[in-house]
């Protein structure tokens, strides 16, 4: 691996020179292991500890596939799903890997007894296999995590209605928190080339999952002048969701749980702020009864703050906590657009406010490649910027999973992979010297 980070560090290093790079046969990773499917059990979720479940394995380089890429990782990022793959909930990732392994030989190649997690990276093409004709050695890419196999109908509409779509890195192994990673190649992107590597490589999935959730006709189709109430607004996800709907010309009302993440929203440019901790909104009596009269209250704390108008669009991802919440406070014929279900997946609501007043429940998963391309392409030009606020080594990357799985971060957690420090990989200097204040927002709070 030394070989080719020396390259990568080096300002001359020809797509000719990767190509003739010797490939490792082995190297690190971040990895899950079968035979600890169930450490966990019986504990509740809060009280799992991914630095238990998480280790930093040497593994086998994978063999090169048709239409697929090795990439060497710079960075990576922690993202919800990550929690998820820890905690071996709500199932283990080894089922999604047996099934996966069930498709065909070369599908086989994930079903191995350890899972190399992650769903984010910057990072060098090293090689390409048959049939790869828009990537070669050399290219400085990102991979958003999308990994399709487009042999249906059903996706060439939109490839998240794929059959076989499944989210790389979660769904299938050899996933970015390591120093190599296997892709196919319509996952890659260009890097933007302002960002250095721990930059580029945070936004990937919350950046593209937000655009389709929100920008995209395939989510809420946010128009200018919508109200959007964004729950987690300085989160992985809201952060970007509040990002968006400041560019689109819309209003962004981002609920938040304390000072410190109001401060960073209003550093974004949002004015209507409710900190729920702060103004102790408790949507649930008890475990099993939600309380109407704070769904009340929420709606006329939005109404205060817009001047009077409910909100087009709701930007859900807590889920069982907020769910009722949203659908009671979305105006007459506007959407609820959701996913991941962060705090339960069982949600409740009172379909009267539903059925009564037109409202529409949008479900959003990840992004097709022309979403996921759209939204990198913001990011390159940068228009919509990376919320990077503390970096790990990869070796903490199971306490960098920890502080997200407690909300205990803001914006998104960065990892080191092959970079030996952070700050390198930046090739435009002057747009980088120009966005630097909110490249470095999420930092300074």
């Amino acid at each position: 691996m030394k070989e080719i980070l020396d390259a990568i560090l080096s300002s001359d290093t020809t797509a000719a020179d990767f190509a003739a790079l010797p490939l490792p046969e082995s190297y690190r990773a971040v990895t899950l292991h079968r035979d600890e499917e169930e450490m966990f059990d019986g504990l509740d979720s809060r009280e799992k500890d991914p630095r238990k479940s998480l280790h930093v394995d040497e593994v086998a380089v994978p063999e090169l596939g048709p239409g697929e890429a090795l990439v060497a990782v710079m960075a990576s990022a922690v993202n919800y799903n990550t929690v998820w793959s820890s905690l071996f909930e709500p199932v283990s990732t080894f089922a999604f890997l047996r099934r996966y392994g069930q498709l065909s030989p070369l599908a086989a190649r994930h079903d191995l007894p350890y899972h190399v997690v992650g769903s984010d990276l910057a990072g060098v093409v090293l090689r390409t296999g048959p049939g790869v004709n828009a990537w070669k050695p050399g290219d400085e890419v990102v991979a958003h995590c999308l990994s399709v196999e487009l042999e249906s109908a059903d996706g060439h509409n939109d490839t998240m209605l794929d059959p076989e779509q499944r989210i790389w890195g979660f769904e299938t192994n050899f996933g970015g928190l390591a120093e190599v990673a296997l892709v196919k190649s319509n996952q890659l992107m260009p890097k933007p080339a302002h960002l250095s590597w721990e930059e580029a490589a945070s936004p990937g999935l919350v950046n593209s999952t937000a655009y389709r959730q929100l920008v995209s006709r395939n989510g809420a189709g946010m128009k200018q002048g919508d109200n959007v109430l964004i729950w987690g607004a300085s989160g992985g996800l809201g952060s970007y969701a509040t990002q968006y709907a400041l560019a689109g010309g819309a209003t962004p009302v981002c609920v938040v749980s304390s000072d410190q993440k109001a401060a960073i929203c209003r550093a974004m440019g949002a004015e209507a702020i409710i900190d729920r901790s702060a103004e102790d909104f408790r949507f649930w009596k008890d475990e099993h009864h939600q309380d109407p009269r704070e769904w009340k209250r929420l709606g006329a704390r939005i109404r205060e703050l817009t001047g009077g108008e409910d909100v087009d669009i709701v930007f859900e991802h807590p889920g069982r906590e907020t769910f009722g919440a949203s659908v009671y406070v979305t105006r007459k014929g506007g959407t609820i657009v959701t996913c991941a279900s962060t705090s339960g997946y069982m949600h409740q609501y009172d379909n009267r406010y539903l059925w009564m007043s037109l409202k529409r429940i949008v479900g959003s998963h990840f992004a097709n490649y022309r979403e996921a391309w759209e939204a990198n392409r913001l990011v390159a030009k940068g228009r919509i910027h990376p919320t990077l606020s503390r970096v790990y080594r990869l070796e903490e990357t199971g306490q960098a999973t920890l502080d997200v799985h407690h909300n205990l971060h803001q914006g998104k957690v960065g990892v080191l992979c092959l970079a030996p420090q952070e700050g390198l990989g930046v090739r435009d200097a002057a747009l980088r010297e120009k966005h630097l204040p909110a490249i470095n927002r999420f930092r300074n709070v």
